[in-house]
């Protein structure tokens, strides 16, 4: 056999053993799921664009015709092949994605936890682009297409990111490539009225986190939030004083749109407006208390993961019973 098959295969096992020594009591949902295996290939259009030649490019358009736009004549593409930018846009994806088998590999993970909580799931078509760093759409989804770019994940010192604030470089990493798709797939399943209070807010991105809490619980709480671990770490070693501030302030019902851009929309701080706790933080502490939230409310509710996810803000607040955990636990 191949050797991609066999490193593929030593792969999903250090996965499954991962999953099942750090949460054994899902141990057997774990099991049941690598059972299901699901073959994904991925798709490297931007190896295919990147290597073809100039007559090669009429069969690559039949083969992809949803990546060429009719919008555009031929000698536009035949000048895109052959921009320099474009070139080495391609160099440095390729010294980073040489192979894709353990990105694959995750996302084939991805695909069949997914498949457990949807059966109904199909999967798409995943496919590899350049995209010219458009940081804002990693990744782009739609019923039969995920489209990847990865000149997006080249890491987060590389040279092409120095323009993109730090907070934002800082998930630039091949490691996000399947928390971002899960973040997509999550807000395709979760369904909420509109957003009007910080709780709502709060509610709609625990869900998402919970989301992935089972959707790819081989990847470290850190990257499911995209935190590092010192900022997970400072989260939780505060998590009760973050909890204090937003009910003592009277946060969690308040309409005020500036909310969002301090406590969940990515930021390099959270913003208390308080000069011993704002520089330290990480952005998006919102989030944060709403995974924890949503993480009580399925502890103490007997409730599916579909169910979950199209449950109110009020039937998901007033049934967590949450608490948030001491300082020092």
């Amino acid at each position: 056999m191949p050797f991609k098959f066999y490193m593929k295969q030593i792969l999903a096992l250090l996965i499954v053993l991962s999953v099942v020594v750090s949460c054994k009591k899902d141990s057997r949902i774990e099991e049941d799921i690598a059972k299901i295996n699901s073959n994904i290939e991925i798709e490297r259009f931007d190896k295919l664009f990147a290597n073809s030649k100039i007559n090669e490019l009429p069969n690559l358009k039949k083969s992809y015709p949803f990546m060429f736009s009719n919008k555009f004549d031929d000698e536009f593409w035949i000048a895109k092949k052959e921009d320099t930018v474009q070139q080495q846009l391609y160099t440095e994806v390729n010294k980073v994605f040489l192979d894709f088998n353990s990105t694959e590999l995750e996302i084939e993970s991805m695909v069949n936890h997914l498949k457990y909580y949807f059966p109904e799931f199909l999967p798409p078509r995943f496919i590899t682009a350049t995209s010219f760093v458009d940081y804002r759409n990693k990744i782009i989804l739609t019923d039969t297409i995920a489209l990847i770019s990865t000149d997006t994940y080249l890491g987060s010192d590389h040279e092409f990111y120095e323009s993109i604030p730090k907070y934002v470089r800082a998930n630039l990493r091949k490691e996000q490539v399947v928390v971002d798709i899960t973040t997509r797939y999550a807000e395709k399943y979760i369904f909420q009225e509109e957003r009007k209070t910080l709780l709502d807010e709060i509610i709609y991105y625990g869900k998402q986190l919970y989301f992935k809490d089972l959707i790819i619980p081989f990847k470290t709480e850190a990257e499911r939030i995209s935190y590092t671990e010192d900022q997970l770490n400072w989260a939780k070693a505060n998590e009760s004083y973050i909890w204090r501030f937003f009910v003592e302030k009277e946060l969690l019902f308040s309409t005020d749109s500036k909310l969002p851009n301090r406590f969940i929309n990515p930021a390099p701080f959270s913003k208390f407006y308080l000069e011993e706790i704002d520089t330290d933080s990480p952005g998006r502490l919102g989030q944060y208390i709403g995974w924890q939230i949503v993480r009580a409310y399925m502890e103490q509710n007997n409730v599916a993961l579909k169910d979950m996810l199209t449950a109110t803000t009020e039937e998901v607040f007033n049934n967590s019973k949450f608490k948030p955990r001491k300082n020092n636990e």
